[in-house]
């Protein structure tokens, strides 16, 4: 077996801490609250994108029921207000959030 060059064990070096987690911070998203700079997609607007899908494809109750779960489980999204503005104008009840 070859052994490595002093320039093969630096490659080895580097590889090893690029990948044991140091760049982390940039992968795990953004400290900020703008959507326009997250990096995943928020509870709240994946819900309410698939209450839409669900409304789009005819399926109220799923449309109404994911509205719903929104403004339980994620009452501080922005997501919840127009989730909760959608069932008023469809005529259904809106939950209230948890204390």
């Amino acid at each position: 077996m070859r052994a490595l060059s002093s320039w093969g064990l630096a490659a080895v070096g580097l590889l090893g801490a690029v990948s044991s987690g140091h760049g982390a911070p940039l992968q795990c998203g953004s400290s900020t609250d703008d959507p326009s700079l997250a990096r995943e997609e928020r509870p709240g607007a994946a819900l309410y994108g698939l209450a839409a899908e669900f409304r789009a494809s005819g399926n109220r109750d799923a449309w109404a029921a994911t509205l719903r779960y929104l403004i339980r489980r994620h009452p501080s999204s922005r997501f919840a207000a127009a989730a909760a503005d959608d069932l008023a104008q469809a005529g259904l009840t809106i939950p209230a959030p948890p204390p």
